[in-house]
């Protein structure tokens, strides 16, 4: 028997149909793009809603709202959601109203609110948990209606039904949650902080170690003959990413999904289209390097490229071919010095672009083999420890919000024979 059943042991908790507990309301209407600059009246954006399970009125956002106007105002106790989204999964995300504001309150345009009539006891604090449970998250995603947009339908979510407990109930079920919201949150910071201070760490000895006297070991241009070249990849668009054939590496993809060093690829390309427009392929030992972004910082960052099989380069990025250890290529153009130096050689607008000229321009320093792979191992321990998805702190950052989901879930997993519409 868990928590919650040994709590309602002997209780029988309500479930009420929305439709008959409670009126909805609508957001602000009749408003043009000119009435959210310099408004003089505060309401609470989609953001707001989405992000947060209750009401942050530390953001809320202004808007034109006259005297006169028929508006209607958010209160304290309303729970208010958001009315579409591009999935059905993230239609209808619920924000409880938890404070009382000494100001009217206006609910953003593209949302709509519930408010329980006076005779249902229903803590705010429940709600914002309630609404945001695994069951209610299912039941309202029902509701959403669209194909490329997915709207609420008002009609089937007046038709949800959700659990009444009693007033003593519901306060020790917010204590509980409350309490555990706070342990997790001050757990998820401290990892985050320490996450953030391995990521300092690893920064600066990647800085120091690929940092040396000119006296000390050869400095050359990557551009140098004697060193390596860049190769231009060819240009391929996103419909023709594939999830099975030829590995394939789009621009995009560098910024979102790769980091020092690959051996496999999140998208494919069919032979076909490799053959028809002869693309062309990094091998084995290349280092990809991105050439375009939307910021100057963005451009630059190298990927080596260490599967068995050839991969097909997008025209936004080069591959670098060398006798370098491909990772400490990488690892250098990630470095400061080696941004300090190609910054000035990009060619900035909408979307920065460098050449392949303005990225050889870089001095690299060349110290032996041995010292290379000896600083790519250090460098590899770091990489693992903070920036490895499936290792490290980041993994115990998504397991502790698994944790909490969990035990949310089984908090709130009130016995109903169906809470569907």
């Amino acid at each position: 028997m868990n928590y919650l059943e040994k709590l309602l042991e002997g209780v029988e908790v309500e479930w009420k149909e929305i439709n008959n507990i409670s009126e909805i309301y609508g957001g602000l209407k009749g408003k043009s793009k000119e009435d959210f600059t310099d408004g003089n009246a505060k309401y609470v954006s989609y953001k707001n809603i989405f992000y947060n399970i209750e009401v942050d009125f530390e953001r809320l956002e202004t808007v034109k709202v006259a005297s006169d106007e028929n508006q209607y105002e958010v209160k304290y106790g309303d729970v208010i959601f958001t009315g579409s989204s591009e999935t059905a999964n993230e239609a209808g995300m619920s924000s409880a109203v938890t404070n009382k504001s000494d100001i009217k309150v206006y609910l953003n345009s593209f949302s709509f609110g519930l408010r329980f009539n006076s005779d249902i006891e229903l803590l705010p604090e429940f709600s914002k948990y309630l609404f945001r449970s695994h069951f209610m998250r299912k039941a309202i995603a029902k509701t959403a209606n669209g194909v490329t947009r997915f709207n609420i339908s008002k009609k089937r979510f007046k038709k949800l039904q959700i659990p009444i407990p009693t007033l003593e109930i519901q306060q020790k079920l917010v204590d509980i949650l409350d309490s555990f919201t706070k342990h997790t949150t001050e757990l998820r910071t401290e990892l985050r902080t320490e996450l953030t201070g391995r990521k300092q760490q690893f920064t600066y000895y990647r800085e120091q170690l690929l940092s040396f006297d000119k006296e000390e070991v050869l400095h050359l241009p990557l551009g140098d003959e004697n060193i390596g070249e860049f190769i231009r990849g060819k240009r391929f668009v996103k419909t023709d990413i594939l999830e099975e054939g030829v590995p394939a590496i789009h621009y995009g993809e560098m910024y979102t999904h790769y980091g020092t060093w690959a051996n496999q690829t999140k998208s494919y390309v069919s032979r076909e289209l490799v053959d028809r427009k002869k693309l062309r392929l990094a091998e084995k030992g290349n280092v990809i390097i991105v050439a375009a972004g939307e910021t100057i910082e963005d451009i630059g960052q190298g990927t080596a490229w260490l599967g068995d099989e050839g991969v097909v380069i997008h025209d936004a990025c080069f591959y670098y071919k060398s006798d370098l250890n491909p990772k400490y290529v990488a690892y250098f153009t990630r470095t400061r010095q080696f941004h300090d130096q190609i910054k000035k050689h990009i060619r900035t607008g909408k979307i920065s672009a460098i050449n392949a000229k303005g990225l050889g321009q870089a001095i690299i320093p060349i110290p032996s083999p041995e010292e290379q792979e000896r600083i790519v191992s250090i460098l590899d321990k770091f990489d693992k420890l903070t920036i490895s998805i499936s290792d490290g702190l980041p993994k115990e950052i998504e397991l502790r919000h698994k944790q909490y989901e969990y035990y949310r879930t089984l908090l709130l997993d009130f016995p109903k024979a169906n809470v569907d519409i």
